[in-house]
């Protein structure tokens, strides 16, 4: 009797570990202490520490509920034409000549993740590699990680953060853009650094751009956070705008996760700039059969929300409103933690970082040591390098934060 061959039961397979941020995330809501304080999430909260729906976003909503030609067919499989022509001018500036020109190729994606995972995938299809690779900053949101391996793009990285100064590490950044193979991919975050709220000078985008020319590098630019970071859309995109004056070869991932609250509806786009509208045309074809390939077509409800704000002046007025009232009480979270450190409770050390980084997280440069201690006997939930989400703080535990900070520093919790 011959023997029996068995179908494949996973019975190999590995536990992977859990995501830090979720894990975090679990343990402070099985927390009961009272004081208890989330600085891990990576998502906007009001003053009461909940999420907060956009007045404009309500609008459009109710806009759409209403509107009696709204269909569920599916869209085109590059996304919403409207949508993406729109977020296209919102990053590049409509009087883009990328814009006039027709030279941007614009493809609806899974928020920007999908977007990292598109432009990935379409560079390692199409981009000429000297030597394949893509250098991403050091620290950098970790799915950047997770997802250009997983279209056989090997990650190295460049000195970013330096732990001295609590600042950007601009001059071995320089240097390691010197030194690459010509011809190299450098993921640059486009505004409000994740994790670490550090972001070049104008002036150091300006060197930036000089070497990248030079060396014939390619910028591709994750744009998570534009008008979330300063309150004002223009000045975010700014490091964008200024590589494409200089024609710096580039893509942009972009997302409407956090500067509209649509952490949920997953809306992104990606924008690939190309030297002719013809060259245009071929890149659309391809970004088509990947898209196809991998999701078929993409959501419609948060596209069609976001097309609406963008398209509607009023709703547009009212959108740089809401954005510059979440940017503009982030702002002050960092002023007022930076006053209690540095003029209530005298805490040891330099706490101007505090303030001269934007967006969202914050690099507080305590050790991981000290983050541990206010995580198990503060009942405050950060990562282990220290980063905090500013958003996290509010009027209510802003003081207990300062306080416990405060403690760690000097030993004592």
């Amino acid at each position: 009797m011959s023997e029996t061959v068995s179908a494949e039961r996973w019975t190999e397979v590995p536990l992977a570990p859990p995501d830090a941020i979720f894990q975090l995330t679990a343990a402070f809501k099985a927390d009961t202490h009272p004081n208890k304080v989330n600085l891990g999430v990576g998502a906007y909260r009001d003053d009461n520490s909940k999420p907060w729906v956009l007045p404009v976003v309500k609008k459009a909503t109710e806009i759409l509920v209403n509107d009696p030609a709204l269909d569920h067919e599916y869209l085109p499989i590059t996304g919403l034409p409207e949508y993406t022509s729109a977020a296209a001018r919102l990053v590049f500036g409509s009087d883009s000549p990328v814009i006039t020109e027709e030279r941007v190729t614009s493809v609806q994606t899974i928020s920007g993740t999908g977007a990292n995972h598109l432009g990935a995938l379409f560079l390692s299809r199409f981009y000429h590699w000297n030597d394949k690779r893509v250098f991403v900053s050091d620290p950098t949101w970790v799915n950047h990680h997770q997802i250009f391996p997983l279209v056989d793009i090997p990650v190295s990285t460049y000195p970013y953060y330096d732990p001295q100064t609590i600042g950007l590490a601009f001059p071995a950044f320089l240097d390691t853009l010197k030194k690459a193979t010509p011809r190299s991919v450098f993921l640059l975050h486009a505004c409000a650094h994740n994790p670490t709220g550090v972001d070049p000078t104008r002036e150091q985008w300006g060197e930036i751009a000089d070497v990248m020319l030079e060396k014939g590098h390619f910028a591709f630019f994750d744009s998570a956070y534009q008008g979330f970071a300063s309150g004002d859309l223009d000045n975010d995109a700014w490091a964008v705008r200024e590589f494409v004056r200089r024609n710096v070869p580039l893509l942009v991932c972009q997302s409407f996760a956090k500067n509209a609250g649509l952490y949920g509806e997953r809306v992104g786009a990606l924008h690939v700039v190309s030297p002719s509208k013809e060259a245009a045309v071929r890149i659309k074809s391809q970004l088509s059969v990947l898209a196809r390939s991998e999701i078929s077509n993409p959501p419609a409800h948060g596209a069609r929300l976001v097309s609406l704000i963008l398209n509607t002046p009023e709703l547009f007025e009212q959108w740089k409103r809401d954005v510059k009232t979440m940017s503009g009480r982030i702002i002050e979270m960092r002023k007022e933690l930076h006053r209690l450190l540095t003029e209530e409770l005298k805490t040891p050390g330099n706490w101007d970082h505090i303030v001269n980084q934007i967006g969202m997280f914050s690099f507080t440069g305590i050790s991981p040591a000290q983050s541990k201690a206010l995580v198990e006997t503060a009942h405050i939930y950060l990562t282990s390098n220290g980063r905090i989400s500013m958003a996290g703080l509010n009027k209510h535990n802003i003081r207990y934060f300062a306080e416990s900070l405060d403690k760690a520093v000097r030993g004592q919790l």
